[in-house]
């Protein structure tokens, strides 16, 4: 089987993307999937994206980790977003359908804005937070996060008794005042990655300033995204976007 394919990267979060409005893509072929994300013996990427028609939306997106397993993904989704512009599904604005249900999206040449969904409170555990922005997100703040020890903290946090269907886990440095610095072992990657959009997301709302209106700067290893939401202290955050660069790497096909 020949497969097409695009490959995307947002601030280093990569992803193969598939043109597959005529279904012909096997979703239910997991191993195929790990195939592909594979490093050494695929394409490598953190993830696939399948670009699908809907009968409601402008397109659905559908997203595998690189593991097989199903999950909303930021960065993915900004990717998507540029990926239905290249294909001439949308244009500077669009509505479109994830696992975790429709998102609004704006694109200026490679920039997209992604609109999150609302999320009502952060929760405490012990002296880290947990936030569900479309992924689970296990939030700890360290100091030095350049030098933390990412994946062996990480994988003990993602395969505690607390989260038995397991968690990304995202470390957060302060820089100051509405500035971070992210790095996240991500669920399904089991590894580190060089930038989580969901993650830096919840870390935005986990440590950005609770005012009406705030945007936080985010820095990660992969590079720079911006969260933009307000703050109500009776349903909490909403008009959440997240923003950042999307562009495509190279494009090819592959023998399967």
């Amino acid at each position: 089987m020949n497969i097409s394919f695009f490959k995307y990267q947002g601030t280093g979060n990569d992803f193969v993307m598939i043109d597959d409005r005529e279904n012909s893509f096997d979703h239910q072929d997991l191993e195929l999937i790990s195939r592909l994300c594979d490093r050494k013996f695929g394409i490598g990427a953190d993830g696939v994206i399948l670009i699908r028609n809907h009968t409601d939306y402008d397109f659905e997106m559908v997203y595998f980790n690189a593991d097989g397993s199903q999950s909303m993904c930021g960065n993915g989704a900004r990717c998507a977003v540029a990926f239905a512009k290249f294909l001439g599904i949308v244009e500077q604005e669009t509505r479109f359908l994830a696992i975790d249900g429709p998102h609004e999206a704006k694109i200026d040449q490679s920039l997209v804005e992604l609109r999150m969904g609302n999320v009502p409170d952060t929760e405490r555990v012990e002296e880290d937070l947990f936030i569900d922005t479309g992924s689970p997100h296990h939030l700890r703040k360290v100091n030095e996060v350049k030098t933390y020890p990412i994946v062996m903290e990480g994988k003990k946090v993602r395969h505690s008794e607390r989260y038995p269907l397991g968690t990304n886990v995202n470390f957060v440095e302060l820089l100051g005042e509405n500035e971070l610095f992210v790095r996240t072992f991500e669920r399904g990657v089991e590894d580190e990655t060089l930038s989580c959009g969901t993650g830096v997301t919840a870390a935005a709302l986990g440590f950005g300033t609770k005012n009406q209106n705030q945007t936080v700067k985010i820095n990660t290893l992969g590079g720079n995204l911006a969260v933009r939401y307000a703050w109500d202290a009776e349903r909490g955050f909403e008009d959440i976007w997240l923003i950042g660069p999307a562009e495509q790497v190279f494009a090819g096909n592959i023998e399967i």
